[in-house]
């Protein structure tokens, strides 16, 4: 599947206008998403004959920030300056933007001059592929758009109570029985928390299996990597694991909750987590994790860690075993000790450990990271320890990915919008007024890493209906990740958004009207 009708886009990224501009050739240029920090245009126009970022001549200049560099379009030649190969990438991206008008490719590109550098490092797009999967060519295409739009961390959610996504060597039962559902939720049907057995809420169609081989991960890496882009993966740990446990049983609590070996077939959270008292089921992880260490080149790893329920565990031996011998107190402090025992396991792999809030409760190492999604409502007990800018406090470095902006599975306010959404509200505007900063001390602003705009899928059965949701709001989060508290209004962004839509439809995406 494709989010794109056509053929795969070159990688084009952006940069755009912060100064105004008087000059109708001008106006062209604020088309561009996101704005670059410093621009200022000059006389003439340089003619382009065929590719124009081959026409670029490169020079380095280490005392630029990492990403940044500064494109000069003159008359007789274009010049690139950057410290590194994704500021000279970015910049081959801004001048391939600056080349386009009307969104068709132009045959002249204004001499400007400019000087461009993110204001965060993490500028991310998040993608559950569990609830429903996409496959290899739509996961390019979003590569390709996020490129375009100078997005770096690609969040891809592969493991779920409703799916398992990876083909991991020595343990086939996991795509056999994770990767497959005898039946999903009806299209239309708000089947979030209902039972199993619910069945008019389902569809009775068989759903899989659908996973990726190591050969589509090692693809898709790579073709991350040669777009700057850093493939991030999520295994969830120790909740949201039911279609591990499916595939299995002996790793639950209670083995014979997963007789029907399939995957939770209704949204929601499943109260079967992974037995902390099992040492086998805590080396079934471990050696996934050593898995996606070598298949995932980056320097981070998700182990996700949020919505945990714990009941199990509170009537387990094997777990209250566990408590006494590791001096844990009570069930509570099972998941804090998991966690410090997987950062660890991942440290002495070169890997930093990534997990959602919650995961941040308890003792839990400085140098793990925290993904903030509560960040701007009220939580429940202890939320206020494990907010980002409590968390950045701490010590901690902190995504800020709250769901109040960040959500893309909630409705957008359209006038008219043919597709389903889980719930709550993340207009266009909301998105551009996001601060990953906001309410985070001075002192405490330097571990924030950035953002990302997340993509569940309960409510998002495929390409198009993916396309409709991400599109143009993503388009506002990579402004907000790129230049942060220097980015222009909204309604110098919307114009822009407006014109960008235009290629984006040109371009085969689906993309829904900017509102």
């Amino acid at each position: 599947m494709n989010i794109m009708h056509c053929s795969r886009l070159a990688t084009v990224a952006m940069t755009t206008v912060v100064l105004s501009c008087t000059t109708a050739f001008a106006a062209d240029l604020l088309q561009i998403i996101p704005a670059p920090r410093k621009m200022a245009i000059g006389e003439g126009e340089f003619a382009c004959k065929g590719d124009v970022a081959a026409q670029a001549k490169f020079e380095s200049d280490a005392s630029l920030p990492k990403e940044g560099y500064r494109l000069s379009v003159a008359k007789d030649g274009i010049k690139v300056v950057s410290s590194d190969d994704a500021g000279r990438f970015y910049a081959l991206e801004t001048l391939k933007q600056l080349a386009e008008k009307d969104g068709k490719d132009g045959e002249k590109v204004r001499c400007v001059e400019i000087e461009d550098s993110p204001r965060y490092s993490w500028r991310g797009f998040h993608l559950d592929e569990c609830r429903h999967f996409f496959g290899k060519e739509t996961v390019k295409s979003i590569l390709d758009l996020m490129a375009r739009y100078k997005l770096n961390r690609f969040h891809w959610h592969l493991t779920e109570d409703q799916g398992w996504r990876l083909d991991v060597p020595g343990y086939p039962e996991l795509v056999k029985y994770g990767a497959v559902r005898s039946a999903s939720p009806r299209h239309g049907a708000k089947a979030y928390a209902g039972s199993k057995e619910d069945a008019d809420k389902l569809n009775g169609v068989k759903y899989g299996p659908y996973y990726y081989t190591e050969a589509d991960l090692k693809e898709i890496v790579a073709y991350a990597a040669e777009r700057h882009i850093q493939v991030v993966p999520e295994i969830e740990l120790p909740g949201h694991v039911y279609a591990a446990l499916a595939a299995y049983p002996q790793f639950a609590c209670r083995p014979e909750n997963l007789a029907s070996r399939e995957p939770r077939l209704v949204w929601g959270i499943e109260k079967d987590v992974l037995c902390l008292g099992n040492d086998e089921a805590i080396k079934f992880m471990e050696n996934v994790l050593d898995w996606v260490c070598k298949v995932f080149p980056g320097d981070v790893v998700h182990i996700g860690g949020d919505e945990c329920p714990q009941v199990r565990w509170q009537s387990c031996p094997k777990c209250q075993e566990r408590i006494k011998k590791e001096g844990l107190g009570d069930h509570h402090g099972l998941q804090p000790w998991i966690t410090r025992h997987f950062v660890k396991f991942l440290a002495d792999r070169g890997k930093r450990t990534i997990g959602w809030d919650e995961y941040l409760l308890g003792d839990i190492p400085k140098s793990a990271i925290g993904m903030s999604w509560r960040e701007h409502r009220s939580g429940g007990a202890g939320h206020e320890l494990v907010s980002g800018a409590a968390a950045a406090t701490r010590g901690h470095d902190v995504v800020m990915t709250p769901c109040s902006y960040c959500y893309l599975d909630y409705t957008q306010g359209l006038k008219e919008d043919p597709f389903l959404y889980i719930g709550g509200k993340v207009t266009l505007e909301r998105c551009y007024s996001f601060d990953p900063c906001a309410g985070v001390p001075d002192d405490a602003k330097a571990h924030i890493l950035g953002g990302q705009g997340n993509n569940w899928t309960e409510y998002t059965w495929n390409e198009y209906d993916l396309a409709w949701k991400a599109w143009p709001r993503m388009l506002a989060l990579s402004e907000v990740f790129w230049l942060g508290e220097a980015k222009p209004g909204f309604a110098d962004f919307k114009k822009r958004a407006a014109a960008q839509r235009s290629w984006l439809v040109r371009h085969g995406v689906n993309c829904a009207p900017v509102e």
